[in-house]
């Protein structure tokens, strides 16, 4: 069990670091929105190019931030039923949801995203608005989301196994669940109130 939990930490430290990058995204986003809008009512020029970025960068930040949100406890559950449980309920919840239903979707996912982005690589399709983006790089996104969601999901499983072997103490997963509860969030709100 040592060796999947190592796995794990792997997979949970992979998706942090892809899942932070990603979140930079919305900025650059942000970004080309406010210069598109500039240059649109300043000099009444626009293009489906600016248009098609930003789409490209939310779905960007949508589908690679989905490992690090699930990592971090912060998906939607239905916590008005669940919260009733106790903490072996819950692991024993998610391993079922993992197995069951997590994974099992993002392989069938996978299984109709890779040949799908595969055929807009090898046409090398581009959007077919005027002054569209190439678009294979959107539908690759798919593939290496799901991807990493996938692995995400495995290591979920691992951890509650863990925790209801007593291996691990599981607080990583009991405190997510609601808003500024990740990690990050978690260490801000500790540290500003440390300094009063």
């Amino acid at each position: 069990m040592q060796a999947l939990l190592s796995f794990s930490r792997v997979i949970d430290a992979v998706n942090e670091k892809i899942g932070k990058g990603a979140a930079w995204l919305i900025l650059v986003a942000v970004l080309v929105s406010t210069i598109n809008a500039l240059i649109r009512y300043t000099f009444s020029i626009s293009s489906n190019a600016w248009l098609e970025l930003q789409w490209y960068l939310f779905a960007g930040t949508f589908l690679l931030c989905a490992p690090w949100t699930l990592k971090c406890n912060e998906h939607i559950r239905i916590d008005v039923v669940t919260g009733r449980f106790s903490a072996r309920t819950h692991a024993w919840i998610d391993i079922v949801g993992g197995i069951f239903f997590l994974i099992p979707v993002c392989l069938v996912i996978l299984w109709s995203a890779f040949p799908f982005a595969w055929d807009s690589i090898i046409t090398a399709e581009n959007s077919s608005n005027a002054g569209g983006l190439i678009v294979w790089p959107a539908k690759v996104l798919i593939p290496i989301a799901f991807t990493l969601l996938l692995l995400q999901g495995v290591s979920e499983v691992i951890k509650r196994f863990a925790f209801l072997q007593g291996l691990i103490d599981g607080k990583e997963f009991e405190k997510g669940g609601g808003h500024g509860a990740t990690p990050d969030a978690v260490e801000v709100a500790e540290a500003a109130s440390s300094q009063k």
